[in-house]
């Protein structure tokens, strides 16, 4: 990719490793800030609550167990940051599954595609639930992982098992709408 015709991002992007950052530069013109693991230090997290009032915050990491857990701990400390996606599909290689190796394309449209999360409000209910992703085959059928994972990039919410996917449609707020065209696509 031209280096002059990378799209800039001015929120900070937040990723795992020295090798992801190195791939989301390669693909845009962003601060991206390393967090070097699942240990996520205090003083990391105090200096991306700065960023987030200032700038506002993406995070952008693995699509496996460890990057989810580093994305909930990063926006459980942070309010407001943004969440980006990569399909397990796009960022995998022969050398394993990362941001790392995702083609530039797929990086930048995560980036574009950032959700906030939605913080509900205690009176009101989930938009979705276990009984949508039932009624649209996503679970309960042989290849319901394989279309939730299909839904998820459509969506740009990434993968997760029934659970995890239903919390993931209502915390980023994800609309009828959204999941109704998601569907049609798939």
């Amino acid at each position: 990719m031209n280096l002059d015709a990378r799209p800039i991002i001015s929120e900070v992007v937040v990723v795992e490793g020295l090798h992801d950052r190195q791939a989301v530069e390669r693909a845009v013109q962003a601060d991206v800030w390393v967090l070097g693991g699942d240990r996520v230090a205090h003083r990391t997290l105090a200096e991306l609550r700065r960023a987030a009032t200032s700038r506002g915050v993406i995070v952008l990491t693995d699509p496996d167990g460890p990057g989810e857990r580093i994305r909930r701990r990063v926006a459980d400390a942070i309010p407001g940051v943004r969440h980006a996606f990569l399909s397990r599909r796009l960022a995998r290689s022969s050398h394993g599954v990362g941001v790392e190796h995702a083609p530039d394309e797929a990086i930048v449209e995560a980036l574009l595609q950032a959700r906030q999360t939605v913080a509900a409000e205690p009176a009101t209910a989930a938009e979705f639930s276990l009984a949508d992703l039932e009624a649209a085959g996503l679970v309960g059928t042989p290849d319901a992982a394989q279309r939730r994972q299909v839904v998820g990039e459509q969506l740009g919410i990434g993968y997760g098992n029934a659970k995890a996917f239903v919390r993931k449609l209502n915390v980023l707020g994800v609309t009828r709408e959204e999941w109704k065209e998601a569907l049609v696509r798939t």
